[in-house]
């Protein structure tokens, strides 16, 4: 793996937030994300900061302290594979990103972990405001912040003018390019996301090879926003290993993505909550922009290619790209309603898995994070209700843990 960042070489003495982890069994109806299983009357066992044991009530062991949550529902915490936690949620994104102070996006997305976490989301995959992530990460990594699990990409790497351009590394040329993404690496990424498109197709050929390969030879995945057939195909065909948002999509370009085993993190959330007059008035959203998202989301053939790429087996992941406006961190019910409507996932439980295994996976966390099984870390939430049935439950945490401390 590439040089630890700088700051993995302090010592810390003592976090700042160091919450305990004692042994606990909580006792409600069981949602594994282990395909559609469910145990109606069930326990979970938590043991140094894992999943020691799930199964019946009556099996349930007699250790550490008892919660019985009263028939609420236990699952494995939600990950929001696309977000951006220096944005709010509330004001213009280009302003935000040239005027804020860097004091005011650390603020900002403290804030943002805290309703992130009380919202359930127990990972947050953050793809860039300028490189701001990278000391998000290092906070919460130090105990100087409590918040989510953080994947972060630092700032997003773009060709000189590109889309948005007033919040991403810009670079021209192959050396360049390498450079921003070795630049990503010394801070400390996890990941490294690129700007393919707006309206246009954007790096050369050579650009957008050295920028996937540099990533590579960092050994860190490397994701790509592009949002319309030509953009996807390729990205693919260079050897992006996720696309963000996704498109309109042809035959050929699905049947590339189920070659090269890569996913999709669809990003509804700005279109449907965007197409609600009253949510968007109060967050100044012109009536011109209310109107086209309205038809947006009523005209359902323009999800053609994500459905038809969902149904061929390409892996669908829920990200909210929260951050944009109206777009909250805690607002986690109207993406997984609209991925259900539109057909990206054909049902609730699918959805939730969307949100939890197959974004572990996505992830490269899937051998510990995901699903509510004996060995796997213990993230996970008590939610009032059935979101299985109901997906408006989610909108109920009562209770949030990573790694077996409670952090809501």
């Amino acid at each position: 793996m590439p040089e630890p960042a700088a700051w993995k070489y302090q010592k810390i003495t003592k976090p700042m937030f160091d919450t305990p982890a004692p042994e606990r069994v909580l006792l409600g109806r069981v949602l594994t994300a282990v395909g559609d299983e469910i145990i109606e009357d069930g326990f979970v066992h938590i043991k140094d900061g894992h999943i020691a044991a799930t199964g019946p009530r009556a099996e349930a062991p007699a250790c550490g302290e008892t919660i019985d949550t009263g028939g609420a529902t236990l699952m494995p915490g939600m990950m929001n594979s696309h977000a951006h936690l220096s944005w709010d949620g509330i004001h213009e994104l280009s302003q935000q990103s040239m005027f804020d102070a860097p004091e005011i996006r650390a603020y900002k997305a403290a804030g943002n972990m805290l309703k992130s976490l009380r919202a359930g989301i127990t990972l947050v995959r953050d793809l860039g405001v300028h490189d701001a992530n990278l000391f998000t990460k290092q906070a919460v990594a130090q105990g100087i912040f409590p918040g989510p699990r953080l994947l972060v990409s630092g700032e997003s790497i773009i060709q000189t003018g590109g889309h948005t351009y007033w919040v991403c590394r810009e670079a021209s040329g192959a050396d360049e390019m390498r450079r921003a993404v070795r630049d990503q690496v010394k801070g400390g990424a996890d990941l490294i996301k690129i700007m393919a498109c707006h309206d246009t197709l954007e790096f050369t050929d050579e650009e957008l090879h050295a920028v996937i390969d540099e990533a590579h030879r960092n050994r860190l995945p490397i994701t790509a926003h592009a949002t319309y057939d030509a953009c996807i195909r390729r990205v693919a065909e260079f050897g992006i290993d996720c696309v963000e948002h996704g498109g309109s999509m042809s035959d050929e370009t699905i049947q590339l993505l189920l070659d090269k085993k890569i996913p999709i993190v669809t990003t509804f959330s700005a279109l449907v909550i965007q197409a609600d007059p009253e949510i968007a008035r109060a967050f100044g959203i012109p009536e011109w922009k209310i109107e086209e998202r309205q038809k947006a989301v009523a005209d359902k053939s323009r999800f053609d290619g994500l459905v038809r790429a969902a149904k061929a087996g390409v892996p669908i992941v829920f990200g909210t790209d929260a951050g944009s406006p109206a777009v909250e961190h805690d607002r986690i019910v109207p993406e997984l309603k609209f991925m259900v409507e539109v057909g990206v996932c054909p049902d609730n439980m699918d959805a939730l898995r969307a949100i939890t295994a197959r974004a572990a996976v996505l992830n490269g966390l899937g051998d510990s994070l995901g699903t509510l099984e004996a060995g796997k870390c213990a993230d996970l939430i008590v939610v009032d209700g059935k979101p299985d049935q109901d997906l408006a439950a989610l909108e109920n945490v009562r209770m949030t843990f990573i790694d077996g401390k409670r952090l809501h």
